[in-house]
């Protein structure tokens, strides 16, 4: 049995950060604009899809690091870089570089498994070592362990006047600790909780073969406490929630069809597990801060968490969202027991409609 809701302690979001080809750099500004508009807020964190050969946010870490100019104490995310984009040490070398600029508020969030449509983009990813890549926990070993520190290479010294170094430089010592896994098998979730990492659960599960009622809430509850009971932390160990949340409380009534008519589309995804990795993915939540507060406590996988980073939809407008995240931070918020951040000035936010 699920334990009954406790506080909100922790609020963030999740964009993808849409653009247009034609004018990428409009939707990346938007992106960074969203993450001030965040810190003003409250919130406690703000976190970006990562998205390759698509028209969203190819490089989070690259917008991440802008971000960290233009705020001071808000969290900065990814949810999730897959690794089978990335060479860990090179990833984690810029994962430490932005930690330091950020001042140490970097959370990167990551996930195994080969990259998506690996048949078509293997020739340009790797041409010559593609049989040869491993896309399972054996790569996220590597970064975990270049991130903490260990060795990347056997030697250290100097030569003339160029010094060398074992392990990652900068290295940031408190990153280790804040780095997240996005997981939504039984295996990887308990993978994630013997490494000591931090859980992304987000609004996709995958359903196993042997499981009971295919019930997005109750699967994801399972995995976060299989999660915990395999990490050293147990029931303390940090779990974020990342559904699609939209109050309405301050939309327009355009707004609010608008945003019905988003989640019904997606409905039928939600109704059985989808393709042969069998997903199963959560209803989207739209409504005023109250029905939300009711369904959010129904929900086994919220009551089992105390922070959440709500995912915004996919192909909204910018005021859209600027909506959204206002009335997440100054209704649903609260009304789940939530206290913004200590510096944040809500009254005196551009963009903020009033109300």
């Amino acid at each position: 049995m699920s334990p009954a809701p406790r506080p909100l302690r922790k609020l963030g979001f999740l964009t993808i950060g849409l653009f247009d080809e034609a004018d990428p750099r409009r939707g990346h500004e938007s992106t960074l604009d969203l993450i001030t508009l965040g810190e003003r807020l409250g919130f406690d964190s703000a976190w970006l899809r990562h998205r390759h050969l698509q028209f969203g946010i190819s490089s989070p870490v690259a917008v991440l690091a802008a971000a960290t100019q233009r705020t001071s104490r808000i969290q900065l995310g990814t949810a999730v870089t897959p690794l089978g984009w990335e060479n860990p040490l090179r990833l984690a070398e810029d994962l430490a570089t932005v930690d330091v600029l950020s001042g140490g508020r970097l959370n990167p969030g990551f996930s195994v498994g080969p990259p998506t449509h690996y048949e078509h983009v293997r020739g340009a990813l790797y041409p010559d070592t593609g049989e040869q890549e491993d896309f399972g926990p054996g790569r996220a070993e590597r970064l975990l362990a270049l991130v903490r520190g260990e060795d990347a290479s056997d030697f250290a010294g100097t030569e003339g006047i160029e010094v060398y170094s074992r392990r990652v430089q900068p290295h940031s010592p408190g990153l280790a600790s804040r780095l997240w896994y996005g997981a939504g098998s039984l295996r990887s979730a308990r993978w994630a909780g013997e490494q000591g990492l931090n859980l992304l659960t987000s609004s996709v599960v995958k359903a196993e073969d042997d499981e009971g009622p295919l019930d997005f809430a109750t699967i994801q509850a399972t995995r976060i406490r299989a999660f915990r009971e395999r990490h050293p932390d147990g029931h303390q160990a940090r779990v974020s929630q990342g559904l699609v949340v939209i109050p309405t409380d301050s939309a327009t009534p355009e707004q609010r069809a608008r945003y019905q008519a988003y989640a019904h589309a997606r409905t039928p995804r939600t109704l059985a597990p989808q393709g042969p990795a069998r997903l199963l993915f959560a209803p989207d939540l739209v409504g005023t801060s109250e029905e939300l507060v009711e369904r959010l406590h129904a929900h086994a996988g919220y009551r089992e968490v105390d922070e959440v980073a709500f995912a915004l939809p996919f192909t909204f407008e910018h005021q859209d969202y600027v909506q959204i995240l206002t009335d997440l931070a100054t209704r649903l918020g609260p009304a789940l027991g939530w206290e913004p951040g200590q510096d944040g000035s809500i009254g005196n936010a551009p963009g903020i409609p009033a109300g």
